[in-house]
């Protein structure tokens, strides 16, 4: 099973202990949930990483530049729909896509250094 803390730093000791069993079990089952869309979250970021260097390999080919601006401002704005409609913060849902395009932009930058 997986860890069971909540905190960063946590040492892994469950912090379930002494409390009511029907919490204890619903909480587990819930980190439980929680852990196997973490790891759906890895492979699909995995999954659109493969399919964003195969975009930077393009790229590079053809001279083109490594940052799509116009792109870029549209994605953030349909991402940021996308969370209003699904209840996410939508200015959390525009960081997280900033942080990995930021990544992307970066791979492609190596690659046409390359």
């Amino acid at each position: 099973m997986a860890m069971t803390h909540d905190t960063p730093g946590s040492t892994g000791e469950s912090t379930t202990e002494g409390i009511e069993e029907s919490v204890r079990e619903e909480l587990l089952a819930l980190r439980d949930s929680i852990d196997n869309i973490d790891a759906a979250v890895v492979h699909m970021l995995a999954e659109r990483f493969k399919c964003t260097q195969r975009v930077g390999r393009l790229k590079a080919d053809h001279d083109l530049p490594p940052a799509d601006p116009a792109r870029e401002a549209r994605q953030i704005a349909r991402l940021r729909e996308l969370a209003v409609s699904a209840k996410l913060d939508p200015a959390f849902a525009e960081k997280l896509l900033n942080f990995v395009i930021a990544e992307v932009i970066r791979h492609h930058e190596t690659m046409a250094r390359s």
